[in-house]
């Protein structure tokens, strides 16, 4: 089953439920903010977008901002990061078996059914 990675007040995340339901098909919604990623669950998020973890950091947010930006992170460390500050995941992310995207823009989803 398809499962979206959501924040509900996020627009381009509500589009992302949108597109799934204009293309009929089943999907199970995760709050990642409500119920965060652990590390394994990231990393293999991760492996699934053929990301590094840098590509996966919302890095305009506040707390990257003050708390990460300039540093000299490990992939570890960003992974890290993001377990400990959900916030810092980019929006919505669909996966589908062993594929995934982030839907910006939400015509990305088609890219893995």
């Amino acid at each position: 089953m398809i499962k979206i990675y959501h924040n509900p007040r996020c627009t381009k995340s509500r589009e992302g439920i949108c597109e799934l339901d204009d293309i009929n098909q089943p999907y199970e919604i995760i709050k990642y903010l409500e119920t965060p990623l652990n590390k394994e669950e990231l990393v293999d998020i991760l492996k699934k977008l053929n990301y590094k973890p840098m590509e996966l950091v919302r890095t305009k947010e506040a707390i990257w901002v003050e708390k990460y930006k300039g540093k000299k992170l490990s992939d570890n460390d960003i992974i890290m990061a993001m377990v400990e500050n959900p916030k810092l995941i980019e929006r919505p992310i669909i996966v589908n078996g062993n594929k995934a995207v982030v839907a910006r823009p939400k015509e990305k989803i088609k890219e893995i059914l």
